[in-house]
């Protein structure tokens, strides 16, 4: 599913371009390349720390704050590349599915979807970007086509894309955090049985608030839902058992420097409050939807960055679980260190996803 809520800057060979992902912790960028026969290789990467605040709850307070970590990130990274794809939280679009006659095409089917957009979008279309993507034929009326309308304030989309221009770089395509997490997704689809065809895959984007849950039937999205379970649990736990601020545990966590304890203590009942937190989202999408059973779970985003994480989730909802990693199939370049680069992958899920639009329109 491609949307790009309307930056239409697309030439027939899109230039070079990096995924950007801003989370509520950390930026995150991917450069992705060709590498012939439809492979692709990781060129670079980098996750740079945000300020405690500097975004919350998906929205960006601190702006400032935001444009020098990426500026500071986008240096580290060595690269020439300034073009970047960025995303809109899911919660910010408003997507909606209509059926259009199949006969239109062009400038009639732009129009017809205008019309469309006046009826179901509750804002003036002057003030919106607005997107769509036709889905195919629609399976109850052969001479209709199902078409997905994808809209954002023009102002949510212009205060993203002026985070990159204060640090120097420029916004070709804005995203939707949920089509990402398909696009990466799709670069390891191959690892299950089948490449997850006619089977119930939920993906669980870990992060720092929030888990994020992505579920596809037969790799078409079904169920997207926001739980209120995030990784900065974790923190807070560390905090609480050593006497450190919630800043102090993030660095002894990234250093390594907690207690030999830290695992029994803390990480295992944090890890087995995770996955009793993933049971119950999947309860209620089992509950609340036509679907009555999961066949595979992945586990993406900086939370996911827990050694034995798949099988502690995995014991406790007796549903196969995969830590996700979009790379297993691309080579590493030069830059990149192979076994790093796997310890990050799944806080890299939406970057990877959000680089690899750089290769749509070629």
């Amino acid at each position: 599913m491609k949307l790009e809520l309307n930056l239409d800057m697309f030439t027939a060979k899109s230039p070079p371009m990096l995924g950007l992902d801003i989370g509520s912790n950390s930026i995150k960028l991917v450069e992705l390349s060709e590498a012939g026969k439809g492979q692709y290789r990781v060129e670079r990467y980098i996750i740079e720390p945000l300020p405690k605040d500097a975004v919350k709850e998906g929205e960006v307070a601190n702006a400032e704050q935001v444009a020098e970590a990426l500026q500071s990130a986008w240096k580290q990274m060595d690269t020439r590349v300034k073009n970047v794809v960025m995303a809109l939280p899911s919660s910010a679009v408003i997507t909606k599915k209509i059926l259009l006659p199949a006969s239109l095409t062009g400038t009639e089917l732009e129009n017809q979807v205008e019309t469309e957009a006046n009826q179901v979008i509750p804002f003036p279309l002057d003030e919106v970007n607005l997107d769509f993507q036709v889905l195919g034929p629609s399976a109850g009326s052969p001479n209709d086509m199902e078409v997905l309308l994808a809209a954002a304030r023009k102002e949510k989309v212009d205060d993203r894309a002026a985070l990159a221009e204060a640090a120097g770089l420029k916004t070709l395509v804005m995203d939707v955090e949920s089509y990402a997490t398909l696009s990466a997704y799709e670069r390891m689809a191959g690892l299950l049985p089948d490449g997850g065809a006619g089977q119930i895959v939920a993906i669980f984007d870990i992060g720092a608030n929030s888990i994020h849950i992505n579920v596809l039937s037969d790799n078409e999205p079904v169920y997207l839902r926001e739980h209120g379970f995030g990784g900065s649990q974790l923190n807070y736990d560390i905090s609480r058992r050593y006497g450190m601020t919630t800043e102090e545990a993030e660095a002894a966590k990234r250093r390594g420097t907690l207690p030999e304890t830290y695992e029994v203590e803390v990480l295992r009942p944090y890890s087995e409050t995770l996955a009793m937190e993933i049971g119950r989202a999947l309860q209620l999408f089992t509950s609340s939807t036509q679907y009555h059973k999961v066949d595979h779970v992945l586990l993406a985003g900086g939370g996911a960055i827990i050694p034995g994480l798949d099988e502690v989730v995995g014991a406790r909802i007796g549903i196969p679980t995969l830590v996700a990693n979009p790379f297993s199939s691309m080579s590493a370049g030069a830059k990149i260190r192979p076994q790093q680069l796997a310890n990050d992958a799944p806080a890299l899920f939406v970057a990877c996803g959000l680089a690899m639009r750089r290769f749509d329109q070629q």
